[in-house]
This record gives C-alpha cells, sequence and structure tokens, in this order.
C-alpha cells in the first residue's frame, strides 16, 4: 500500500504502521548489543597489538596499571563516572548509554583472556589494523541502532550545549586531555593512536550507512533527515 509522507524543515514525518515495529526494534537490539560487544572485542585487538590505543583506552590503560584493576573494570567505572556528568548537563541516558557501560568493559576483558599474547611485529600490526576496521564497525552497529549514545559522546554533546562551542572544539579538548593523561600514567600511545584517529571517522561513517535502519513503513514519527546530533562519531 502506497504509504503518503510530508516533508518540513530538514524533516520527514511519517504515517503510523504499527506492523514492523517489533522487527525493526529487535534489528534495532540486535545491532546495539552486537556493536557493543565488537566495540569491546576490537579495542582488545588494539590492546594485544601493543601499537598505540584510542584516546580513551588509554586513559584506561592507564588507570588499570596504577589500580591493577583490568581494563574492562576501569572502563566500566570511568564510564559510570562520566555518565554522573551528565546530570548538570542536562543529558537524558537512552538504553544505548546503560547498555554501553555495561556491555563493552565485560567484553573486552573477555576477548583479553582468550587473545593470545602476539610478539612478531607483523602478526601486531595485522591486529592493529583488523582492531580498528572492527571498531569502525562496531560503531556503525551501536550508532546506527539510535537507541541512546554512549556515555563520553553524551558528554560532548552536553557540553557543546552549555558552552557553545563546536563539538570538534570540545572534542579534541577533551581527548587530548584524556590522552595525556593515560600517557602520563603508563598508557600506550603510539602509530595505531595515529592511525585510529585518521581512519576511524571515515570508517564509521561508512558504516553508519551500511547498517542504517531504514524508518518504519508507517510509523507516526518525526525522522530527522540528517544525522542524529547525538552521534559523535571519532575524527
Amino acid at each position: 500500500m502506497h504509504q503518503s509522507r510530508t516533508t518540513t524543515g530538514g524533516y520527514v514525518v511519517l504515517p503510523f504502521d504499527a506492523s514492523t515495529s517489533g522487527r525493526r526494534l529487535g534489528r534495532r537490539l540486535v545491532q546495539l548489543y552486537a556493536g557493543l560487544v565488537l566495540y569491546g572485542a576490537s579495542s582488545a585487538l588494539l590492546v594485544e597489538a601493543g601499537l598505540g590505543l584510542e584516546p580513551w583506552n588509554v586513559l584506561h590503560q592507564g588507570l588499570s596499571e596504577l589500580t591493577g584493576l583490568s581494563m574492562g573494570v576501569v572502563l566500566t567505572i570511568v564510564g559510570a563516572s562520566v555518565l554522573l556528568l551528565w546530570i548538570p548537563l542536562r543529558q537524558r541516558p537512552g538504553l544505548g548509554t546503560v547498555s554501553n557501560v555495561l556491555v563493552i568493559g565485560v567484553a573486552m576483558d573477555a576477548a583479553l583472556a582468550v587473545l593470545p599474547d602476539v610478539r612478531p611485529l607483523v602478526l601486531r600490526t595485522f591486529l592493529l589494523l583488523a582492531g580498528i576496521v572492527l571498531n569502525g564497525v562496531a560503531t556503525g552497529l551501536y550508532i546506527a541502532a539510535n537507541l541512546g549514545p554512549g556515555p563520553r559522546d553524551g558528554l560532548m554533546t552536553g557540553l557543546h550545549r552549555r558552552t557553545g562551542r563546536s563539538i570538534r572544539l570540545i572534542r579534541t579538548a577533551v581527548e587530548v586531555a584524556v590522552v595525556a593523561t593515560g600517557f602520563a600514567l603508563g598508557g600506550t600511545v603510539g602509530v595505531g593512536t595515529v592511525l585510529y584517529a585518521l581512519s576511524i571517522g571515515p570508517l564509521a561513517q561508512f558504516f553508519l550507512r551500511v547498517f542504517a535502519v531504514p524508518p518504519a513503513p508507517g510509523r507516526s514519527t518525526v525522522v530527522a533527515a540528517g544525522q542524529p546530533e547525538q552521534a559523535i562519531l571519532p575524527r
């Protein structure tokens, strides 16, 4: 049956039809949790490569060295702490936000427990490249599910709204501080950190398109024509 739609101000208004809503929600949930598990696994690959971590994991590794806690536990604690900063910023978490805090750290520790110790540089380089690509896949999966941003991304949007500064400027300032602190505590910064920063944005953008969930043919809602503000991709 033909579905009518109207557009206004860059938004698409779709009529309601509940027949596919359950399937769409199921797909979004699968994407969310598959993406979060893969994100933790990809981060473990970067740790095992030992050639440089993504910015926040530099901090997580440094804190892990300082406290003796596993990186996954530290990641969970830091994520929960960042989530508390949402309160004064008046950010609202979603299912994806809470799941981000709980799932990624567990998946990361599980992957680290089974990955072998790799020493040859060729194999470590392979792990690095595989980790970055898998991280792009994971990012596209869980952001496209559109069930709530991660705590760190929500922090960026909240600071953007409160300060009026650009998201790029805020993200750069926060991540430079995170990397510097993590490096001072013993986190690994290297060629992998630079390669991740240069490639994860294009990779995540590509996989966002691949895993985009099409709107329900008859859902009565207003769907943004552009990318959600909460989906802040790494540069």
